[in-house]
């Protein structure tokens, strides 16, 4: 059995070091998404908040009262843009979605303004805020909301679907989101703490991992959440894939699956390719009635 050192715990979560060629998955985000600005109707950088990066792109659908997919990027909330991640738009516009990407802080911040991990939860928890207000004025349907992320993009999806939404915004239902799809999530960050790549940026607090570890939460009351995970990530990956299935129960994560030949970041382009199992999940959790 391998001792969980710091070199364990750097080769279990540095996502770019195991995948030698990930520079290359980036460049391919950065041009699918330049296209997708490009070639569909889009609203950029719309404020959600007055803070650091709270911005948000829309991609509205063909048709009114449809269907809405926040997307939240991921980068283990110290890196990467929503402007990287315009990609996942067209496929969802094709499944008739009206499309929200989102941007957040990234951590550590400034010495001014510093940004914890907890900060970005609640960045998120403005943004969905702002979903169900505004959305409507874009032709989505603000009853009928799927949140889905990659990586922190995942763990973010998963904090949001627990979310009580009373004490958010007393306009919004309590168990407002009942979708959300996570892919390469994480759900207990207490290891982080002990990851020596991680530990400048994030400044993660045994506090602050635990009351932003969505596997410490109990079972959301409403909602399903889809986890799925490359069958090629590491071994602490597919762990949290299974963790939020064990700690929440299959009733409230009816899928979860490690996806074959994938990695950390081919399995977010995955998405975009028709008839994919990622694709084809996507669109069933699109279809599911809120």
């Amino acid at each position: 059995m391998a001792t969980k050192n710091s070199a364990w715990y750097d080769s279990m979560y540095n996502n770019r070091a195991l995948v030698p060629n990930f520079a290359d998955h980036f460049s391919n985000w950065i041009e699918g998404s330049k296209a997708a600005r490009a070639h569909l109707t889009c609203q950029l950088d719309i404020a959600y908040g007055d803070g650091p990066n709270e911005t948000l792109d829309i991609f509205p659908a063909t048709k009114a009262n449809a269907p809405v997919v926040v997307f939240i990027h991921g980068g283990y909330w110290r890196s990467l843009d929503k402007s990287d991640h315009s990609f996942v738009a067209p496929p969802l516009h094709d499944m008739g979605a009206c499309v929200v990407v989102v941007n957040y802080a990234l951590c550590p911040g400034t010495p001014n303004e510093p940004v914890s991990i907890p900060d970005i939860a609640m960045q998120m928890t403005h943004a969905l805020a702002w979903v169900w207000q505004n959305i409507a004025k874009f032709g989505g349907n603000p009853k009928d909301v799927v949140v889905a992320g990659h990586s922190a993009g995942g763990h973010l999806a998963a904090m949001l679907l627990a979310c009580d939404w009373k004490a958010v915004d007393k306009t919004i239902p309590a168990q407002w989101i009942q979708k959300a799809l996570s892919i390469s999530g994480l759900y207990d960050l207490t290891p982080l703490r002990k990851t020596p790549f991680l530990q400048e940026s994030l400044k993660l607090t045994a506090n602050h991992a635990r009351i932003a570890s969505p596997a410490m939460w109990p079972r959301p009351k409403k909602g399903v959440l889809y986890t799925v995970a490359g069958g090629d990530e590491s071994a602490e990956f597919l762990r949290h894939n299974r963790l939020i299935h064990q700690t929440w129960g299959p009733k409230t994560v009816p899928v979860c699956e490690a996806l074959p030949g994938l990695n950390h970041f081919n399995i977010v382009t995955d998405l975009s390719r028709k008839g994919t199992r990622l694709n084809t999940l996507m669109k069933q959790l699109i279809q599911v009635q809120s």
